[in-house]
């Protein structure tokens, strides 16, 4: 079709003439509303940016003379991160005499290995660096697949609380309950002088 005939199929339709192939023999175009396509294509390349995943390095320090409470304090956060689709870097720091013993440090990486192996894997052997020993856990679940589940839960409690608009969080507390006993019992009479 002519470009003349085509502007002015354009315009009666009141439309944009818009070059699709620039490369193609005869160059291709459509007649569109550009306005509107350009909205679409921002609002795509936007929900692509929603959905994309930044690959994070969450970091653990530990002792090899850790507490066993303090140790599961720091599975607890290294279970977190996993969960999260997040890669997390585990480092031994040695003092002192520790050095002399790196065989500590590496147990304890292995015991910490074996206790999140259902949520991540080891993405590199421990390994010995200077003072410290380093191992890099990866997770099972990529951080979209995490993100979308975290985004489900998250819609799931909204839609759960608009169900359910008249319960509150406290009325199910059984502290809240006796708080408010409390607060209403009779003041103490006045002492006799």
């Amino acid at each position: 079709m002519p470009l003349a005939k085509a502007l002015e199929l354009a315009q009666e339709y009141d439309l944009d003439l818009v070059e699709v192939a620039a490369n193609a023999r005869p160059p291709v175009c459509k007649l569109m509303d550009y306005g509107k396509f350009k909205y679409e294509s921002a609002m795509k390349a936007r929900e692509a940016r929603k959905n994309q995943a930044h690959t994070v390095i969450k970091e653990m320090k530990l002792r090899p003379k850790i507490d066993p409470h303090d140790y599961d304090t720091k599975k607890g956060h290294v279970v977190r991160f996993l969960k999260q689709g997040d890669k997390v870097k585990i480092t031994i720091m040695f003092r002192g005499r520790e050095q002399s013993r790196p065989e500590l440090g590496y147990r304890l990486l292995q015991r910490l290995a074996e206790d999140v192996q259902d949520l991540g894997f080891v993405e590199s052997n421990p390994k010995q660096d200077g003072r410290n020993m380093i191992m890099v856990l990866g997770p099972h679940k990529k951080k979209t697949e995490a993100m979308a589940e975290a985004r489900q839960a998250q819609e799931a409690r909204k839609a759960e609380a608009k169900a359910n608009p008249g319960k509150s969080q406290n009325a199910a507390d059984p502290d809240a309950v006796n708080a408010e006993v409390h607060d209403e019992a009779p003041a103490e009479a006045p002492a006799e002088a």
